[in-house]
């Protein structure tokens, strides 16, 4: 490996992991070996790249800059020795963000076959219901779902799936409070929101053509789907939730679909890549696997 590919392998994948231990543990160096080839390219540069303390690294302005054009570099690397190669010998590391709980419950699973056909790649998951920055967070590819469209034309983006949204509650709340026959019932019900996600504070129904939007007074806020979820098992509200998402406990009993004849828009199920609208040879990929497996699970 020439010292230019070997210094922008090693400073994409300190800024990816935010460690230079990690990152030399699995590019098999010393770490003050991968300490002294960032320091290198640093001093070549003539700038600073990454912020390092004691607990942490961080990206400069121009170490973004950077880190965008050493991935597209690298990937279009990859992508000459992959079509030498073949797609059944798919290696090296995709690094991939998605929401906790559609992750945990779709697209984990759909990873399986997946791996198994590639036995040299390596998926990095990155869960969480916040969204990640794909640039600074050294993001190859993140699921995101969305109501409309993205509201982020920079990046490339493939739609692989639509969710069904439905209203949610537990028997027993139901019990105590009695049952929503129409969605402007929600005002005088305690309802359960998540920060930042699909929904919001309207939720907007359809029935015979007709469209009605509720604004809702949420008792209850709370920043995670996995929280929601938890929160109407408990009783503690009417929530707004997806098939996936709470599919398992509707089939329990322990969740109530609501308001089954006023229906609501789906959500979509993106992949979304920076670095333009062609992405890696590994990313194209589990792209279109994850877009049979997710579109079939819907």
């Amino acid at each position: 490996m020439s010292d230019r590919w070997q210094e922008m392998t090693v400073f994409v994948r300190v800024a990816d992991t935010g460690s230079l231990s990690r990152a030399a543990r699995e590019l098999k160096l010393s770490q003050p070996s991968v300490s002294r080839i960032i320091g290198t390219l640093e001093a070549r540069l003539r700038t600073t790249l990454l912020l390092r303390t004691t607990r942490s690294i961080s990206l400069t302005d121009a170490g973004a800059l950077y880190l965008e054009q050493a991935k597209r570099l690298l990937a279009e690397m990859e992508e000459a020795e992959q079509a030498t190669r073949g797609l059944d010998s798919l290696h090296g590391v995709i690094r991939l963000a998605m929401p906790l709980m559609y992750g945990t419950r779709a697209v984990i699973p759909a990873l399986t076959p997946f791996l198994a056909r590639h036995p040299d790649l390596k998926v990095e998951l990155v869960m969480s219901d916040t969204r990640q920055n794909l640039i600074t967070d050294g993001v190859d590819l993140a699921i995101r779902i969305n109501i409309g469209a993205l509201d982020n034309s920079t990046f490339g983006a493939r739609k692989l799936a639509l969710v069904e949204r439905l209203v949610i509650a537990a028997p027993a709340y139901l019990s105590a409070r009695g049952v929503p026959a129409t969605p402007a019932d929600l005002t005088q019900h305690d309802c359960i929101l998540q920060h930042g996600s699909f929904g919001g504070e309207s939720w907007r129904f359809t029935h015979n053509q007709t469209v009605t939007s509720v604004d809702i007074q949420a008792r209850l806020w709370i920043n995670s789907a996995a929280g929601v979820l938890a929160a109407a098992v408990a009783g503690l509200g009417i929530a707004l939730g997806t098939r996936v998402m709470a599919g398992e406990e509707l089939r329990a009993g322990q969740l109530t679909q609501l308001l089954e004849p006023y229906r609501l828009d789906p959500a979509e199920v993106f992949a979304v890549f920076p670095a333009g609208p062609r992405p890696s040879a590994k990313v194209r990929a589990i792209v279109d696997h994850l877009d049979v497996s997710l579109g079939a699970i819907g």
